[in-house]
């Protein structure tokens, strides 16, 4: 008689701890877990002119291919199709037309937009490029199915701050300042996140090492920091 309270409470104990391992098990089942299967399948379109396509680097230095592997090596995220439509010299009509012509059925993840530098070189009237940018980025928000949070304005670079501008520096850089109060003005009227890039290009007047071979377009190492610039909110868009 001593001993059943013992023994009664042993076995109380016992089941006492099984319940506590069940429980542990049940939670470590529920608890969400990250593997290669569960990687998120995403598209990205980057629209533009030689910046976006990356003239005079090699493509994996550009930075929609640099923004794509940051995005690969730093998330879940896969980057299933990468489309560029941008060629250098493009203007923001003829990235229109060539949007217009691509014939275009997807909706992307990510889609961004930097156009605007040959309007200025050309010296194309800027209220063209005023009704014209805004066209393009109406139809940037259409391609993220109009989820304005997928979509990214980059402003112009100022390239008087390279070898090429540099004998008209001041006066490319104070027509490139106008050309973005335009985009940033039409971005802001729409909601649509804003990355400036300008201030990293003009840095490139004392580091040749941000220019490219040509004297003119960005390094591979200059687009490396657009991408560390712009990546967080990229990567906290995709998870919205």
């Amino acid at each position: 008689m001593v001993h059943k309270p013992i023994v009664f409470g042993s076995i109380i104990l016992s089941c006492f701890l099984m319940m506590i391992a069940c429980k542990s098990e049940k939670d470590v089942a529920m608890m969400p877990t990250h593997t290669k299967s569960d990687t998120l399948k995403i598209k990205y379109l980057a629209l533009g002119d030689s910046y976006t396509k990356g003239e005079s680097v090699p493509i994996n230095e550009s930075f929609p291919y640099l923004l794509q592997d940051t995005i690969e090596n730093s998330t879940l995220l896969k980057v299933q199709k990468l489309q560029v439509i941008a060629q250098t010299g493009w203007t923001t009509t003829n990235l229109i037309n060539a949007i217009n012509s691509s014939s275009i059925t997807d909706t992307f993840d990510i889609v961004t937009l930097l156009i605007g530098v040959n309007n200025q070189y050309q010296k194309k009237p800027v209220t063209l490029y005023e009704t014209e940018f805004l066209q393009l980025l109406q139809q940037a928000i259409a391609f993220a199915g109009n989820k304005k949070n997928k979509v990214f304005v980059i402003s112009i670079p100022d390239y008087g701050a390279t070898p090429f501008g540099q004998s008209n520096a001041k006066q490319i850089g104070k027509e490139i300042d106008q050309y973005n109060a335009i985009n940033k003005r039409i971005s802001d009227s729409l909601s649509i996140s804003y990355i400036n890039i300008t201030p990293l290009s003009k840095q490139a007047k004392t580091d040749m090492d941000l220019v490219a071979f040509d004297g003119l377009h960005p390094s591979g190492k200059m687009y490396s920091q657009w991408v560390r610039l712009m990546y967080n909110d990229v990567s906290t868009a995709m998870f919205k």
